[in-house]
């Protein structure tokens, strides 16, 4: 294991290994602090920065931050590493490449066919040399597109999740809920409930009714409940009306067994939704999310930096194919991401990561009530990341989750973020709300609509008893 060490003002830094270079080079976090990670000064991380800078992108398939022996995400990165993919970029430094990703030479299509030659840690490491700015430049260059019964990550394009949580599970709540989302256009990427109840029989009654309500309107969108991908695979083996198979997933496997799974039951969960065959556009069929602090919340970092040990967890995501991926940035609270400013970076690093993995990423722009952030700063997040071409933002009534106990955006976020940018929902999506009589003839949301025919029956079933 090589140690590293670069002079500065004086002073010699010694790093003891790729990891420390990592976690020093970081922008401070509260949750790389708690782990005794951080850079102690400005200095040191600077320092740091020189460092990881210099360093080969080669280095990272050679000095693995967590040994291959004994983690089946290390064995997933290195074993499906395309070297042919990454031969363009093989010949540069850390420092190199972030600048080839902010040049004209990093085009979209380049990106794209650049992704499966990277790794988690290039990703991470070259983020750690970018400002905010940079990661939204070189994000918005980005697309993945994925389909299920619509097409998402389209450029020009800004999805949504519709999340009408309930604190009970009530059926009559939840359909309330997703009824005044729909009316504002919200819910092209999924309507996604997380459940109050996590098992099979609740699981299989929320799915029913989100499949009905689907039906009845001919709606060309997916629905999820986000349950344990057990939960699922038993829900699909009893017949129920599933589109997407959900499960929080994190960068080792020891905090993918916090979660109760690894990689053969990610897989199973996968098949098991490609049988039923539900898709009419595509064949995405699973739905990710994860968390900066995940792994160290459940003692499984591995002494990696939190924003590191994160990006390992795309690998994850890559190798399930999945229509969506988000990232829940502010939700673990403020012992991972102390304030609005960290929040708002690991926001932007998460997506602009995520992306350049090959990984359809969206973002929960949210907070906890007791992290030092407000609705402001998640307006702030919600703008950028539309800027970065963020392919889907996630949405819940009046942005206040009274399941979760956390905030988000709100329906009415949405809309106008489509507005401000000319950023419509998925097309198919799109041209439902044209034949349901709630775009007006720019496009646009039009409040006027909700007296049109189509949109009152969504109305008046809302209403039925």
């Amino acid at each position: 294991m090589a140690t590293y060490s670069v002079r500065l003002g004086g002073e010699t830094h010694v790093f003891r290994d790729l990891k420390e270079v990592l976690a020093c080079a970081s922008p401070l976090r509260s949750g790389d602090r708690l782990a005794g990670l951080a850079a102690d000064s400005n200095e040191r991380c600077v320092a740091a920065r020189y460092v990881l800078a210099d360093l080969p992108l080669k280095v990272f398939l050679e000095d693995l931050v967590v040994p291959y022996e004994d983690d089946e995400v290390t064995r997933l990165i290195v074993d499906t590493h395309d070297a042919a993919a990454f031969a363009p970029v093989s010949h540069m430094t850390v420092g190199q490449f972030r600048e080839w990703l902010l040049s004209y030479e990093a085009t979209t299509e380049a990106l794209s066919a650049l992704a499966p030659g990277l790794t988690p840690e290039m990703a991470a490491a070259v983020s750690k040399l970018m400002r905010n700015h940079d990661l939204i430049v070189v994000g918005a260059k980005i697309q993945v597109v994925t389909a299920f019964r619509n097409t998402l990550g389209l450029p020009g394009r800004l999805a949504s999740r519709l999340q009408p949580n309930h604190p009970t599970d009530d059926p009559m709540g939840i359909a309330g809920s997703t009824l005044d989302g729909l009316l504002y256009g919200v819910g092209d990427a999924v309507i996604g409930i997380n459940p109050a109840t996590d098992n099979v029989d609740a699981c299989i009654t929320l799915l029913s009714l989100l499949d009905r309500l689907r039906e009845r309107f001919e709606i060309p969108t997916q629905s999820c409940v986000l349950t344990h991908i057990t939960n699922s695979i038993q829900a699909i083996e009893r017949g129920a009306p599933l589109d997407l198979v959900f499960q929080s997933v994190a960068g080792t496997q020891a905090a993918n067994a916090g979660f109760g799974v690894d990689l053969a039951v990610l897989r199973e969960g996968r098949e098991a939704a490609l049988s039923l065959k539900r898709g009419t556009v595509g064949d995405n069929v699973v739905y990710l999310e994860t968390g900066q602090g995940s792994a160290l919340s459940a003692g499984a970092h591995r002494g990696v930096d939190q924003q590191t040990v994160e990006v390992r967890a795309y690998a994850v995501c890559r190798e399930l194919k999945p229509l969506l991926v988000n990232t829940v940035v502010g939700f673990i609270g403020p012992e991972y991401l102390y304030d609005a400013k960290q929040i708002i970076r690991a926001g932007l690093e998460d997506h602009f990561c995520g992306k350049l993995l090959g990984v359809p990423m969206g973002v929960d722009v949210c907070y906890t009530n007791h992290a030092e952030a407000d609705q402001d700063d998640m307006d702030s997040l919600a703008v950028l990341l539309t800027t970065a071409g963020c392919n889907f933002l996630i949405a819940v009534p009046g942005a206040d989750d009274v399941m979760l106990n956390y905030q988000s955006l709100s329906y009415h976020d949405v809309v106008s973020l489509r507005h401000l940018f000319d950023k419509p929902p998925a097309p198919e999506f799109e041209a439902w709300l044209r034949r349901m009589g709630m775009l007006d003839a720019a496009g646009r949301l039009a409040p006027a609509a909700h007296g049109a025919p189509h949109a009152r029956r969504l109305l008046d079933y809302g209403a039925a008893p």
